[in-house]
């Protein structure tokens, strides 16, 4: 394999083109990259980074076998990649320029992991774990029996400001940058999203869940937010199994959502309600390059 088989652009309607088919065929294990990139299309937001971004292909034998992107973040996100295809990757990045920034890299753990070790090879970058996920896919979906009391509700314009602030409590909780407000929402991660309340009887919301649209036949359920004084009483599932059903009956074939492996609580949750695990995900953050070092790989200039 050469590093010549990856073929990069900064043209997202060239990617697609020639990438699309690849990642729509494994819809659940490539969420990220669909759900991503589908809001890069519709939107073609500034905001994302447009003149930095960079987006990748592997091909051999005529057809794709592996993604990557990389946008304003600097962060490279991948499909699976074996050993050898992850240092050829590494090796083709570490060319462009001295060699091409990068902040850190996300994707199924184990390719995650042999792309961090091979950018250090070929960088003298150390990486540090910073996050873990772990994928789940619906399976026979199995809602709480009884549901708690109370109700499903779409949120409407009139919710705004709380779901501004639910969703600011969800990033502090899990560790990310709780910065929300009204005018950073509409570049957010979490704007094109559909949200449901659990609402009791009076109407209070009790629960949040969000949803993306559908691509590719996937729709992922983020985020999944039930403030403190509130949980332990089946809000979260229950609106949980509300949003993954609404998605069944809209034509979804795959349904998935993202977990901290290490909350017990919630991963015997969704598991309670049918959602099966299927791979564990890690991020890696990377330190700057070695000042001055001559790298093997990189170009100079």
């Amino acid at each position: 394999m050469r590093t010549d088989d990856w073929h990069l652009t900064d043209d997202l309607d060239e990617f697609l083109a020639r990438a699309g088919d690849f990642l729509r065929s494994r819809p659940a294990l490539h969420n990220t990259q669909l759900t991503v990139l589908e809001r890069l299309r519709t939107r073609r937001s500034n905001a994302c980074g447009a003149e930095t971004a960079l987006f990748g292909r592997l091909e051999s034998g005529g057809a794709v076998r592996a993604t990557f992107y990389r946008l304003a973040s600097q962060r490279v996100t991948l499909t699976p990649l074996t050993a050898e295809q992850a240092d050829t990757l590494a090796a083709r990045l570490a060319r462009l320029g001295r060699p091409l920034p990068l902040s850190g890299v996300t994707a199924d753990h184990d390719t995650a992991t042999t792309f961090a070790e091979a950018w250090q090879r070929h960088t003298g970058a150390a990486a540090v774990a910073h996050w873990r996920g772990r994928l789940y896919r619906l399976g026979k979906l199995t809602p709480p029996e009884p549901d708690p009391d109370g109700r499903a509700r779409a949120a409407g314009p009139e919710d705004h400001e709380r779901v501004i602030r639910w969703c600011n409590e969800f990033a502090a909780d899990v560790g990310e940058a709780p910065a929300l407000n009204a005018d950073s929402w509409p570049d957010s991660r979490f704007a094109d999203k559909h949200f449901t309340f659990w609402e009791a009887s009076d109407g209070t919301p009790l629960s949040m869940a969000g949803s993306t649209e559908m691509v590719g036949g996937m729709v992922r359920v983020d985020p999944v937010y039930t403030p403190g004084r509130l949980r332990g009483h089946g809000y979260a599932g229950a609106v949980t199994a509300w949003v993954s059903r609404v998605a069944l009956a809209a034509g979804a074939t795959d349904v998935v959502l993202f977990t901290n492996p290490d909350n017990s609580t919630s991963n015997a949750l969704y598991q309670r309600i049918g959602y099966v695990p299927i791979a564990d995900f890690t991020g890696y953050q990377f330190s700057e390059d070695a000042p001055g070092a001559d790298h093997p790989g990189a170009e100079q200039g």
